[in-house]
């Protein structure tokens, strides 16, 4: 396995992995969240589109890492960005990891924390000071990850799925 910075050659199968992390993280092979399947299809349409992938890609603000396996396909991704949270003490060209997902035969394997690590390097670097990012409230394996590195909970937020809300839980590292 390499983790490597993606580009727009990896849209398609990105958008898939995108796609499939979410759904094993959150629906019934996960943590079991019942999603109209109107608010899945319209969260899926939104953020997981070879479009909106090939922008996320392009976007010289974001960068996007792949974990790739030995037969060239994926198994995992990071995503960072400027910071969009909705906190009152996000400052001007704060940093956010916006995504960090891995399939699930592939965790607990030391890769995520390689990806992790990967993408706070390259913070560090590029927009150095705090690093922000948004979990749902209910993912405890992810909560435990993110504290453990060092993240603090500071607030809430609201995170649509369609026409759906989760509470998020906003940490700062």
């Amino acid at each position: 396995m390499r983790i490597r910075i993606a580009t727009v050659a990896d849209a398609l199968p990105l958008a898939k992995l995108k796609r499939d992390t979410f759904r094993e993280t959150f629906l019934s092979e996960g943590y079991g969240i019942d999603y109209p399947p109107g608010d899945l299809i319209k969260h899926e349409e939104e953020n997981y589109s070879i479009t909106t992938i090939t922008d996320q890609l392009t976007n010289r603000e974001n960068r996007t890492w792949v974990v790739e396996c030995e037969d060239g396909g994926l198994i995992g991704y990071a995503q960072v960005g400027p910071c969009k949270l909705p906190h009152s003490d996000v400052p001007e060209g704060a940093a956010e990891i916006y995504q960090i997902y891995i399939r699930r035969g592939a965790q607990g394997t030391g890769v995520g924390r390689k990806l992790f690590n990967s993408a706070l390097a390259y913070l560090a670097v590029e927009r150095p000071g705090a690093v922000w990012l948004g979990v749902w409230s209910g993912n405890t394996k992810a909560i435990a990850f993110y504290e453990k590195a060092g993240f603090s909970l500071v607030g809430t937020c609201d995170f649509k799925v369609g026409e759906s809300t989760d509470l998020h839980l906003i940490y700062r590292c």
